[in-house]
C-alpha cells in the first residue's frame, strides 16, 4: 500500500512540474510574439573586441532610435528595422573601419536563443525571441542586448529605462504575460511556477 501511495504521489508530483513547465513555456512563447529584441555579437572576448561592440551598439542604437520614433506598434517596428538592415550594416562597418579593425559584420532579423535576462524591473524568461541581430566577425565573443519594441533600449541616456515603458509595455502583453516580467516582489517566471506549485499541493 505503501509503495502505490509513493508511487501516486510521485505520479502526482511529476504531472504538476510538467503542467508548471508547459505553462512557463506558454507564457515565454506569448511575450516573444510581442516584443522584438536587439542583439550584438562581438568578434571575441578581448578586451578590444568587446570595446569595439560596444562602440558599434551605440551607434546603430542611435541611428536606431531616431528610424523607431514613429513606430507604434511592433509590425511597423520590424518593417522598419527590416528595410534597415542594410543601412545597419554600413553604420557597424563605418566603426570598425575608423576603429581601424577589417571584421566583416552581418545585421538581420532571426529568431535567438536568449537566457534569461533582466532589464530594471523587468525579467523577461530564457527562450526563443525574434531579435534586430548584428554580427561582428566571428561573433564568438560575449553578446549585448535588450528590448527594441516595446523599447527598452533607447532613452535619453541611451540604454537606461523610460518612465513610460511600464505603460507600453503593460499594454503590449496580456496581464498574465507582464506579470511574468515585472520583477517586483513575488512576480516573474519563477515564483508564478512555485505559486502554481503551492496551490495544486495545498
Amino acid at each position: 500500500m505503501k509503495k502505490y501511495i509513493s508511487a501516486m504521489l510521485l505520479s502526482a508530483v511529476f504531472c504538476i512540474l510538467m503542467l508548471g513547465t508547459i505553462h512557463a513555456q506558454l507564457i515565454q512563447q506569448g511575450i516573444s510574439e510581442r516584443i522584438l529584441r536587439f542583439h550584438v555579437l562581438a568578434n571575441s572576448d578581448s578586451a578590444c573586441d568587446q570595446e569595439l561592440k560596444t562602440k558599434i551598439r551605440d551607434a546603430v542604437g542611435t541611428y536606431m532610435s531616431e528610424e523607431l520614433k514613429e513606430a507604434g506598434s511592433l509590425s511597423e517596428c520590424k518593417e522598419i528595422a527590416g528595410k534597415q538592415i542594410s543601412q545597419i550594416e554600413q553604420v557597424a562597418s563605418g566603426v570598425i573601419q575608423r576603429e581601424g579593425y577589417r571584421y566583416p559584420v552581418r545585421a538581420s532579423i532571426e529568431n535567438c536563443r536568449f537566457p534569461q535576462k533582466t532589464y530594471g524591473p523587468y525579467t523577461f524568461p530564457a527562450g526563443t525571441y525574434e531579435a534586430l541581430r548584428v554580427v561582428i566577425g566571428s561573433g564568438k565573443g560575449h553578446n549585448w542586448w535588450c528590448v527594441m519594441y516595446p523599447n527598452l533600449c533607447f532613452s535619453g541616456s541611451m540604454y537606461g529605462i523610460e518612465e513610460d515603458t511600464g505603460k507600453r509595455l503593460e499594454k503590449e502583453l496580456t496581464a498574465q504575460e507582464y506579470a511574468a516580467v515585472f520583477d517586483e516582489g513575488e512576480v516573474n517566471v519563477e515564483f508564478q511556477l512555485l505559486r502554481f506549485l503551492n496551490h495544486v499541493l495545498d
